[in-house]
């Protein structure tokens, strides 16, 4: 007999809770550091960072990834298959083919550092380095907001507050 206000629950009562793999824990602890593995045609603008310019991702080694690449006839190595962040995926081109992917935290790092503009990769890598000094920090946070940087990457990158930030926003 069905629980009231959950139909279905008596055809479950004798289900056993199992504990999640670590593997799948991981992928669904990282889904909100997603990227997107696509495929540029020839031609195309370069955008995105090229898969072995990131350096070694662990989404790159999954069955799904291997599927993909091998349906697409390209090897992980080639500059065609590229990877950007979740947040920048509106710049993959409508007729490329994508892949979503999850990262770890500092994959997700990696994947951001590559893609950006190198004058914008420059700036995060001294936010990133801004959590050993003190120095001159809002002078550092304008550069990045001037540049582009959004205020939830600097927060990410710096280990201030959203709130320093947005101060320095307001100013």
């Amino acid at each position: 007999m069905d629980e009231p206000g959950r139909p279905g629950a008596a055809r479950y009562a004798d289900t056993i809770a199992v504990p999640l793999s670590p593997l799948l824990e991981k992928v669904l602890c990282t889904m909100d550091h997603d990227a997107r593995l696509f495929l540029l045609s020839d031609g195309a603008p370069r955008i995105g960072a090229a898969l072995g310019a990131v350096g070694p991702l662990a989404c790159a080694e999954t069955p799904a990834a291997h599927a993909w690449l091998q349906a697409h006839g390209v090897p992980a190595t080639s500059e065609r298959v590229r990877i950007l962040p979740a947040d920048a995926e509106i710049l993959i081109p409508e007729d490329a083919e994508s892949l979503p992917v999850p990262l770890s935290e500092d994959e997700a790092l990696r994947v951001h550092r590559e893609s950006a503009p190198q004058s914008i990769a420059d700036l995060e890598a001294e936010l990133q380095g801004f959590r050993e000094t003190t120095q001159d920090w809002e002078a550092l946070v304008q550069r990045a907001l001037t540049a582009g940087v959004p205020a939830p990457r600097i927060v990410q990158l710096t280990g201030l507050t959203p709130q320093q930030v947005g101060g320095l926003i307001q100013a």
